[in-house]
């Protein structure tokens, strides 16, 4: 990441600063973070990088937003009109937002497409959680009411990761705004674009001033920042494990609420009564999808021993029809990793398959056709004969890589699963509906797929266990933690009460 201490001379390239209450505004520093599309190098945007003073002031925007007339006593009904307003606004800039993320993060235009199109009903969907909210009345013993009121938390600080920029963002966006919290958003340093842009059409299409606020930096100032503020109620991460492992520390010190969406090395069973090749048209799809670069890549093929062979022979075969290239092109399936770093990252992992013993059956190296494009791409990459002590077995890549792992026995295959420091997702491919809800209840993870990969839908929870993270986004379990819960219980009952007059005979202090 180049930063540039004042704006290079002569440059036309597009700066942005921040967005703070409503507009944009220059950071403290001149300093510029370049932003490049990863699919030629090219240096398409130069953004501001925010000190812990333009964090302050975007947290404190937030907080006046979250007190003021006009969000914080805003009525339910009022709040789900203009949550659905701009989720229809969303929808109306679509085709603009396409374009700007494939450009910032090098996925295929139709992948792009296929995922945004989705992410207007996130918002619709929370807007419906807002209506149909109820808070509950409780029996209790004796004469007295008991219920709860349940108040918005406050200011939710959300870090953003490269990958899936807006559908990520939206997750936990959605949620906020449908429940009259505010929030401080610091996407990747390298994948500002779309969330700039979408900041800039909700406050036209009237979403009050300080709501939704942006500061962009790098994790270790910007994010940390932000991360440790004071009066940040909730702390909402998608990440690697050990960004979230210090995030949370930093957050945790204030007792901020956290829902930490981290790494992921997700199992895929197969198991041979499944059509093989549906199953190694999953296996391409759920490994190389994005560039691999999703926390629940199909990273680990864990494949019985009857169908072993013929299985890594047609995945193999698969990886190689794979068209690389210019993700803007329609004709383009797989498109460039984020960066240099990333790519030089992937193929650390195929030198420490090959040192361990692995077999490469497909991909590991660079296209030569695209050797001197500028853009970041890698073959995607197969490995097979790959036990569980094999480093590419047990570490996150984070590219278009995945591994080929034979098992006998059911019991083998749900503790290849399970033998992992991760737990976000898994997927099972069978036909045996008793095996696939034995296999789902054993694997430890949050999310699991059966003969399916990567469906998400905003009233279905996401998350993950062990080194994965906690709690949960989408669903009512997302939308329901950004509340604080209060019970309020009344005495209906007209008795004399003094405790000190006959201390001895109370039936009960409590």
């Amino acid at each position: 990441m180049t930063i540039h201490a004042q704006p290079p001379a002569g440059s036309e390239i597009e700066t942005h600063g921040l967005f703070i209450d409503g507009r944009e505004v220059p950071a403290t520093s001149p300093a510029l973070l370049d932003v490049r599309n990863p699919a030629n190098g090219q240096v398409i945007a130069r953004i501001a990088h925010a000190d812990a003073g333009d964090v302050d002031g975007a947290v404190k925007s937030a907080r006046a937003a979250f007190e003021s007339v006009a969000w914080g006593k805003m009525d339910i009904r009022s709040r789900a009109r203009l949550v659905n307003k701009i989720a229809d606004a969303f929808e109306a800039h679509l085709d603009e937002l396409y374009y700007l993320e494939t450009m910032n993060n090098g996925r295929p235009l139709n992948e792009t497409r296929a995922q945004l199109r989705r992410l207007p009903d996130f918002f619709r969907y929370n807007a419906g959680l807002a209506l149909s909210r109820r808070d509950a009345v409780i029996p209790v013993e004796g004469n007295y009411l008991n219920y709860t009121l349940r108040t918005p938390i406050g200011v939710v600080g959300n870090c953003t990761p490269f990958n899936h920029p807006l559908m990520i963002m939206c997750k936990s966006l959605a949620p906020v705004f449908a429940s009259g919290c505010t929030t401080v958003v610091k996407p990747s340093e390298y994948t500002p674009l779309t969330t700039l842009a979408l900041a800039r059409i909700f406050s036209e299409a009237g979403l009050p001033d300080g709501v939704f606020n942006v500061v962009t930096g790098l994790g270790p100032s910007t994010g940390k920042a932000l991360c440790e503020h004071r009066d940040l109620n909730k702390l909402v991460l998608t990440g690697g494990t050990e960004a979230g492992q210090l995030a949370g520390a930093q957050a945790g010190r204030n007792f901020a609420h956290q829902t930490l969406e981290l790494g992921g090395k997700t199992p895929v069973l197969v198991f041979p009564d499944f059509d093989i090749d549906r199953a190694v048209n999953y296996a391409a799809f759920g490994a190389f999808i994005g560039a691999g670069q999703t926390c629940v890549c199909g990273s680990r093929h864990i494949v019985h021993e009857s169908i072993y062979a013929e299985f890594v022979e047609k995945l193999a075969a698969k990886a190689k029809t794979i068209r690389i290239g210019d993700p803007t092109n329609p004709e383009t399936q797989l498109g460039p990793v984020i960066s240099e770093k990333q790519r030089n990252r992937v193929l650390t992992y195929v030198k420490y398959g090959l040192e361990d013993g692995a077999r490469l059956v497909a991909g590991g190296e660079i296209p030569a056709d695209l050797a001197e494009s500028g853009g970041y791409f890698v073959q995607p990459t197969v490995f097979a004969d790959v036990t569980a002590k094999m480093r590419i077995f047990q570490e996150e890549v984070f590219g278009p890589f995945t591994s080929v792992t034979s098992f006998s026995t059911e019991a083998e295959a749900i503790a290849l699963a399970n033998d992992s420091p991760f737990g976000l997702a898994a997927a099972i491919r069978t036909n045996d509906i008793a095996r696939a809800h034995r296999v789902a209840a054993a694997i430890e993870c949050g999310i699991v797929w059966i003969n399916d990969h990567h469906r998400l839908d905003p009233a279905s929870p996401w998350g993950g266990v062990k080194l994965s993270g906690i709690g949960r986004e989408f669903g009512p379990e997302s939308f329901d933690d950004h509340f604080d819960t209060k019970s309020v219980m009344i005495n209906t009952g007209d008795q004399p009460f003094d405790w000190y007059q006959d201390t001895a005979g109370q039936p009960r202090l409590n």
